[in-house]
């Protein structure tokens, strides 16, 4: 992405459009294929490369984009990884599928923490969590298959679905209902081509938590229809107050054998960059999804394998004390954004995200700017008050946005305060 002159506006919506509109010249040179040429890029890495390049030029501009916390990597951790880098057994080959000790180590974390009991054969190591979630994609679409993915929805979700040829369907929901979909929606979008639901809870981005009991009915309903349930776990730590986390195929065990669960050490442990996460399934996903993986990568990098298997079998104080921080964090950003006129913020119940409606800022005179959409505001927001948002177009919820708080508390305050002088000098 470009950047920008000082004192010269930047075109956030170029960015975005980039990202979005078709390039005419495909028709006629194919020099990429159509399945990648649909591609669009990840608008919350934009964002932030968007603010990095500003940043770059020296201005001071406050980044709610990339969600991944701004702590580092425990300690115990890294060491583990530079132990590893001597080993010589590590910089060979390994195990396409994992470290076998990793995939048990995985097996025996998701008995103790959710509850769901599988063994190290139905885990399989990825590079990330997107690999995971691709790789399921790939193993269990056939192109035409429809996959219900409710919205606001993390960017990642209809990519992967379009890219294994299968047909996103899209189900609205709002920030009156705490953007939580219903068994009743769910049903209304099914059709005979529905093959999967995408689940997350908590949200990326709303920061929503399902209820158990509103898991398990969306459980027995995708068992009653046959429908395979892709769930994404990779905030389960991250919830706050009284609120429970809930995996779905604990609360419907019966769901097992047509349900997907996805996660990775990267939220959990601050380890976004190491690009260590895994699915489980039944044993004949996981296996066709290990050949899949053994042409598409081979073994993920056994340096990070080391660590990750650090981080889930050593000590866990640090997971309690960056949610604790979260949790303080989330508190503050709420109030601010509620304080804001014409902002309105539901309080997010999990992982790092708050997700208002700027529906009361469309249409008035911002600086002398007025957006009729969250992209344009978001735009408003970058060039006068230099604090970077994701727009909630990138997920399906236009007239919203998403502002990480995994950052500092001093940078929350000072960037929705800037938001805030913005509005009220207007």
């Amino acid at each position: 992405m470009d950047g920008a002159t000082s004192g010269a506006r930047v075109s956030l919506s170029t960015v975005m459009a980039d990202v979005s509109e078709s390039n005419p010249s495909r028709a006629t040179s194919r020099r990429i294929s159509e399945r990648v040429s649909a591609i669009e890029e990840s608008a919350t890495l934009a964002v932030s490369a968007k603010a990095a390049a500003l940043r770059a030029q020296g201005e001071h501009v406050i980044g709610f984009g990339a969600g991944e916390p701004d702590f580092a990597t425990p300690a115990h951790i890294v060491a583990a990884a530079e132990a590893a880098c001597g080993n010589p057994t590590f910089h060979r080959y390994t195990a396409n599928a994992g470290l076998p000790d990793l995939r048990q180590a995985i097996a025996d974390k998701t008995r103790r923490d959710s509850g769901l009991g599988v063994e190290a054969s139905q885990v399989l190591v990825t590079n990330g969590g997107k690999q995971a979630i691709y790789q399921a994609c790939q193993t269990l679409l056939d192109p035409g298959d429809e996959v219900i993915i409710p919205a606001p929805y993390w960017v990642t979700y209809p990519e992967a679905v379009k890219l294994a040829d299968g047909v996103p369907v899209v189900v609205d929901t709002d920030v009156d209902s705490g953007f939580l979909a219903s068994v009743e929606q769910l049903e209304a979008a099914r059709t005979p081509r529905t093959r999967m639901l995408i689940f997350v809870s908590p949200s990326n981005p709303t920061g929503a938590v399902y209820p158990p009991e509103a898991v398990a009915e969306i459980g027995r309903w995708a068992l009653e229809h046959g429908i395979w349930v892709l769930t994404d776990e990779i905030y389960e730590h991250l919830v706050y107050g009284a609120v429970p986390f809930s995996s779905m195929p604990v609360e419907v065990p019966e769901l097992a054998e047509q349900c997907v669960v996805v996660n990775a050490v990267s939220k959990t442990y601050a380890m976004t960059g190491w690009r260590v996460g895994w699915m489980i399934g039944p044993p004949d996903v996981v296996k066709a999804a290990s050949n899949l993986q053994s042409h598409l990568s081979s073994n993920v990098d056994n340096v990070a394998q080391a660590a990750a298997l650090a981080a889930l079998t050593g000590p866990q104080e640090c997971v309690a004390e960056m949610r604790e921080a979260f949790d303080r964090r989330r508190r503050l950003i709420h109030g601010l954004l509620s304080a804001v006129d014409g902002v309105r913020c539901a309080e997010p119940e999990g992982a790092f995200y708050a997700f208002p409606s700027l529906s009361g800022l469309l249409g008035r005179p911002l600086a002398g700017r007025t957006a009729s959409t969250s992209l344009e505001l978001a735009e408003i927001f970058l060039d006068e008050a230099k604090v970077a948002v994701v727009p909630g177009e990138a997920f399906g919820a236009p007239a919203c946005a998403r502002f990480t708080y995994a950052l500092g508390d001093d940078d929350i305050t000072e960037g929705i305060g800037r938001i805030a002088a913005l509005v009220e000098g207007s």
